[in-house]
């Protein structure tokens, strides 16, 4: 490579003068090789560049987060490079590319996320859309009317590490940063509950219905709720939880029952519980996800559990209108059952119905000594002298409003003698009829009586007897005998006449002699009369008389041989 010098020599070299003869040509000159001893300045700059790019370059790697794909139904609101993902209102992230699935069933949203965000992207994870959200329970999302949707994260740092998650449909009720405790509730079917729906404790809201699913087998419905942080430590093991949406109207024996918990739980529904009052304890506090039956409304929720239930079989043969499933079995006026089953028979024997009744005992609900327990629940003798001193079963009339019927176990001495059975299995203990069927069967014997009761006969007979009566009223000798019969009055009205005029001075005069007549006789037989005395004196001497005679009784019970030798001879 030739020197700066030799370029210059070269540049300055005498140019030929200007002759019409060729001048000789003059040598070319030789290029020297000279080595450099440092680097040009004119490769500072990229190389400065190149480092400012490569520490950009890694900078920004270095603070790149991880990238990850979440599966939605839709992207409604969602855009490439502009949709954020937030926590908290706090930027982590941003949509970096929208793509449709495979199968065509949704969309798959990559984003880009913040440096520290691998920490809590776990299988627990959730991810759903928020944007302005409307429902009966809640109203959500407002704020991004003005700003756009974007996606939140509620972030759990418990589970295996993933990239690849399903967003939600809709957002959760409670977000795994609320404190609280979550409880699980088994029912038969949901009712009007959602999710949202409030959780009250004596009336007031302490958690909320948080999900709610169906099992596998399509048998019952499993239910989460949330109780926050304090109110969760309420929560025993024996605590009782019911449905208490919209107004609980029930119809039974005892009435109309009428049970509502707020006016929000008529249109979201609502879940109540509490812990019964009983001898048993409250038990120890209830921990997460422990299950919980959820019973239908509060008077199920604090009746007691029985273990122990035996079923038995009622044969009635009169009406059971007003007899439900569910009616309560009394004994004495106090529930110890309650009707399962009611189905109507026919007997192709005898050409008759009969109407079986299915009912369940709770032994447990009678108390009993100790020892003797057992015998009432598995000893059938003890059943068949209770049977035998008259114990039957009867419909009684619970509510005169309604008509409801229930199953009354009483003692009935005077009922026909019967003895246990066995049907289809169970073992069927003796009814007699409801009272108002008894009085039925007594109106009808005594109707079946008055009816063979000769009416017709006895109409006739005094039909006869007044056209007798009515031919001897009009007939000439009734009337000629009227006739007399009025002369007859009228000559007794005339001697009485006759008779008051002439009798009754007689009779005045009559009356005075018979007073004086007794004035006499008093004054005889007066105290002070002359009769009162000698009959005193009488007495006396016949007083006298009888004491002798009483001695001389004594003296010939004595001495009988004095009757014949006399007393003198008696001395001799």
């Amino acid at each position: 490579m030739p020197s700066e010098q030799n370029r210059a020599d070269a540049r300055k070299a005498p140019e030929p003068p200007e002759t019409g003869v060729p001048m000789p040509a003059a040598p070319l000159p030789e290029a020297r090789v000279v080595k450099a001893d440092r680097i040009s300045l004119v490769w500072l700059l990229p190389i400065l560049a190149l480092a400012v790019g490569g520490w950009l370059a890694y900078k920004t790697w270095s603070e790149q987060g991880p990238t990850i794909t979440i599966s939605f139904k839709s992207a409604a609101g969602l855009q490439a490079g502009k949709t954020k993902v937030k926590f908290k209102d706090v930027e982590i992230g941003q949509v970096s590319a929208i793509r449709v699935t495979d199968g065509l069933d949704g969309v798959e949203v990559e984003a880009q996320l913040t440096s520290g965000s691998e920490h809590y992207l776990t299988d627990k994870t959730r991810f759903w859309v928020a944007r302005p959200r409307v429902t009966a329970s809640q109203v959500s999302g407002l704020e991004t009317l003005l700003s756009g949707a974007y996606i939140a994260i509620d972030p759990v740092t418990e589970g295996q590490s993933t990239r690849h998650f399903e967003g939600l449909a809709d957002p959760p009720v409670i977000t795994t940063d609320e404190p609280g405790t979550r409880f699980r509730l088994r029912s038969p079917t949901l009712g009007s509950l959602n999710l949202g729906s409030p959780v009250y404790f004596r009336h007031i809201q302490v958690g909320q219905v948080v999900n709610y699913e169906l099992d596998n087998d399509g048998g019952a419905v499993t239910i989460d709720v949330f109780v926050t942080k304090p109110h969760d430590r309420l929560v025993f093991v024996n605590t009782r939880f019911w449905n208490a949406s919209g107004i609980d109207v029930s119809l039974s024996a005892d009435g109309v029952t009428v049970d509502t918990e707020s006016l929000l739980s008529l249109v979201l529904g609502g879940i109540a519980f509490d812990t019964p009052r009983m001898i048993e304890t409250k038990g120890a506090p209830a921990s997460a996800e422990q299950f919980f039956p959820l019973y239908p409304n509060r008077r199920a929720a604090h009746e007691r559990i029985y273990l122990n239930k035996q079923r038995y079989l009622m044969l009635f043969s009169g009406s059971v209108r007003g007899l439900s499933v569910g009616a309560p079995v009394l004994l004495h006026g106090i529930q110890v059952g309650e009707v399962l089953d009611i189905q109507l028979r026919f007997d192709p024997d005898r050409l008759g119905f009969s109407i079986p009744v299915l009912i369940e005992i709770e032994p447990e609900r009678i108390t009993v000594d100790e020892g003797v327990e057992r015998a009432l629940v598995n000893n059938s003798d003890l059943l068949k002298q209770l049977v035998a001193s008259g114990m039957r079963g009867q419909l009684q009339t619970g509510n005169l409003l309604t008509g409801q019927l229930y199953v009354d176990l009483d003692f009935h001495p005077d009922a026909p003698s019967a003895t246990l059975g066995k049907q289809g299995g169970y073992t069927v203990l003796p009814t007699v009829p409801a009272p108002i069927e008894a009085v039925t069967t007594k109106v009808k014997n005594i109707l079946a009586e008055v009816d063979a009761f000769p009416l017709a006969q006895i109409g006739d007979d005094l039909t006869g007897i007044l056209a007798s009566t009515r031919g001897l009223v009009d007939s000439e000798q009734t009337k000629q005998a009227l006739t007399d019969l009025e002369q007859t009055i009228a000559d007794l009205r005339s001697v009485a006449g006759q008779l008051d005029a002439t009798m009754a001075p007689e009779l005045t005069r009559l009356l005075r002699q018979a007073d004086q007549t007794v004035a006499n006789v008093n004054g005889l037989i007066g105290p002070d009369g002359p009769l009162s005395g000698e009959t005193l004196r009488t007495m006396r001497d016949l007083g006298a008389a009888a004491r002798s005679i009483r001695t001389f009784a004594d003296y010939l019970d004595r001495h009988p041989e004095a009757l014949i030798r006399g007393k003198g001879g008696m001395q001799r």
